[in-house]
């Protein structure tokens, strides 16, 4: 069952929504979302690209392009070696893309997810090296490769790391030793070393600012790559990072610019996924755009994706866009197998009990672990990992919840595995095949998880009456967008509603489509998406309704009218 709870932060709401000519009710909104002194909420409402940070101030940013200068200056061959996911090809093609534009010798790799696993290796050094590379940047990956680096140091490759994920560490004593690779530059934002002020960047936001202050060292105008926000943004929303801070203006500037790209393959996707171009959102790129992107590296080659973001020509665009929406349709028949498979399994073994589960599903595509770890989180709100069977050892992606710090705990059980790394909310592994029980039992132990922990807490911005709500308010909330982690769409209740005329509607029979009426009789349409069986049974079985909601406007054959589309529900206490 989910908690509801109304933020309740306390300001001078009347007086916020004059300083900004904004509503009180807007301004209720932002302070929900920890925006507190005037300088926090004009970033929040106005910031711009001006407003972003100096990359100068990431530690070894000064190495990296001092060495990128003389490499490019010497036309020395330099690799770009990425990851196969969202992040990873964008973070790949903005290197890619400035190092050449400044006339570097530039070419890419990434790895192969089945064959290769997760980040640098040393087939991949080798590879480099056997084509005579000189020098090596990993992006959104290398900071936990400090075998595979220094290997690539012994072979005498020069190396930069740029990463964004967590520094790996060992616990010693009371504190941790945070473990770096010894490459030429490192250049991590979670580096404990690091001054860099916000540090929720995605692996292709840091290689972005790499290449403006590569810009900047050489002289050209840093402007001329202000076109690859549009890659950032995409990175941003597809890896899932908070829409706070830096990334706010990153995603609210790059889907700007999405909306009039000159690049080939990105309008062929959006054209051949069918997204409003002009009011593309967060949403689409979350949703849509994003898990086409992925797909190739899911299912076939990471390469394919990049290939889409370096086409030259519209017809070759719109081939490789096809392909991978065709490999995206697949993945997403191959993703309500295995979530079926999982349900299956946690609901007919003792894996039910556990606090977090740990769920084997051997012929699994190893690609989807993580989607399906996401669903099966969603369903039972606890930590999960979803492990499948991988050409050598077993493999898994896991999922976590609020109250779980995934990578902390693993770190307790760390001898199982033969590789792991991530972050609060998701990881990777592998370990052998006779571990996987040891591993669900000792993950198990050191969870010290309470029951409210492990129930789901619905935050409510406010109760809005549905007499508050009328156009200019569902305009107004735009001003709040992006939406997505850390910047949520807002979330508004109203309880002892009378439901009117329910029923279920759509092709797929999945709308719940009714009317509300408040105890003054003010009505208003209503629409609900997802469990439709159960909200119309609770429907029936009460009285009156409490819902929580976001306002939109549904245009229907040229009429304009207010709805509430529902999220939660529950009976009126």
């Amino acid at each position: 069952m989910e908690k509801w709870f109304v933020t309740m932060k306390k300001a001078d709401f009347y007086q916020i929504g004059e300083m900004f000519q904004i509503s009180p009710i807007l301004a209720r909104l932002i302070r929900n979302r920890e925006m507190v002194t005037k300088d926090e909420i004009e970033f929040y409402l106005n910031g711009t690209i001006a407003d972003l940070y100096d990359g100068m101030l990431m530690k070894d940013m000064d190495k990296a392009v001092t060495i990128l200068k003389e490499k490019i200056q010497a036309n020395e061959p330099i690799r770009v070696i990425g990851d196969y996911d969202i992040d990873g090809v964008n973070a790949t093609y903005i290197l890619q893309e400035g190092i050449s534009n400044l006339g570097g010798d530039v070419d890419t790799d990434i790895p192969d997810r089945i064959k290769d696993g997760y980040g640098l290796n040393k087939a991949l050094i080798d590879r480099a090296i056997e084509d005579g590379i000189d020098t090596i940047i990993t992006c959104d990956n290398g900071i936990a490769a400090m075998d595979e680096i220094a290997y690539g140091k012994q072979q005498g490759l020069t190396i930069i790391v740029t990463d964004h994920h967590e520094v790996p560490y060992i616990d010693v004593g009371d504190g941790k030793e945070y473990l770096l690779p010894h490459a030429d530059a490192v250049i991590d934002p979670h580096r404990e070393d690091c001054p860099y002020p916000f540090k929720g960047l995605c692996g292709a936001a840091v290689s972005y600012k790499l290449i403006e202050a590569l810009y900047g060292v050489m002289q050209k105008d840093a402007e001329d790559v202000d076109y690859l926000m549009e890659n950032v943004a995409i990175a941003t929303i597809g890896d899932v990072m908070d829409l706070t801070g830096e990334n706010r203006i990153f995603v609210k500037q790059g889907l700007e610019m999405l909306k009039r790209t000159s690049n080939e393959g990105l309008k062929a996707l959006m054209e051949c996924t069918g997204v409003p171009v002009d009011s593309l959102n967060a949403y689409h790129i979350g949703f849509v755009i994003g898990p086409c992107i992925n797909a190739g590296g899911r299912l076939d080659t990471a390469k394919r994706a990049l290939n889409l973001l370096n086409a030259k020509t519209r017809r070759e665009a719109v081939m490789l866009a096809e392909d991978l929406k065709a490999l995206n349709d697949s993945r997403k028949e191959m993703t309500e197998k295995g979530v079926e498979q999982a349900v299956a399994l946690i609901e007919n073994t003792s894996l039910k009990e556990d606090k977090v589960l740990v769920v084997y599903l051997p012929d699994c595509h190893e690609s989807i672990a993580g989607i399906i770890a996401g669903r099966i989180r969603e369903k039972y709100y606890r930590p999960v990992f979803v492990l499948t069977q991988g050409e050598e050892d077993v493999k898994g992606s896991g999922r976590s919840i609020e109250a779980y710090n995934m990578f902390e705990e693993m770190n307790k059980c760390r001898a199982l595995f033969t590789k792991f790394g991530g972050h609060k909310l998701a990881a990777g592994l592998s370990l052998k095949e006779e571990n996987v029980e040891r591993f669900r039992e000792s993950i198990n132990e050191c969870a010290n998880l309470t029951e409210d922990d492990l129930t789901e807490k619905i935050s409510i911005d406010m109760q809005l009456p549905l007499r508050y709500v009328n156009e200019s308010l569902i305009q107004e909330l735009e001003l709040l967008e992006p939406f997505g982690k850390g910047n949520p769409k807002p979330l508004f209740a109203e309880k002892n509603l009378k439901v009117i005329d329910p029923r279920i509607i759509g092709k797929n029979k999945n709308v719940l489509k009714f009317k509300v009426q408040d105890k003054d009789g003010y009505e208003m349409d209503a629409i609900c998406f997802g469990d439709v069986e159960g909200c119309l049974e609770t429907i029936e079985q009460s009285e009156t309704m409490a819902f929580t909601y976001y306002p939109s406007i549904n245009e229907f054959r040229g009429e304009r009218t207010i709805q509430m589309v529902v999220q939660n529900y529950n009976p009126s206490k």
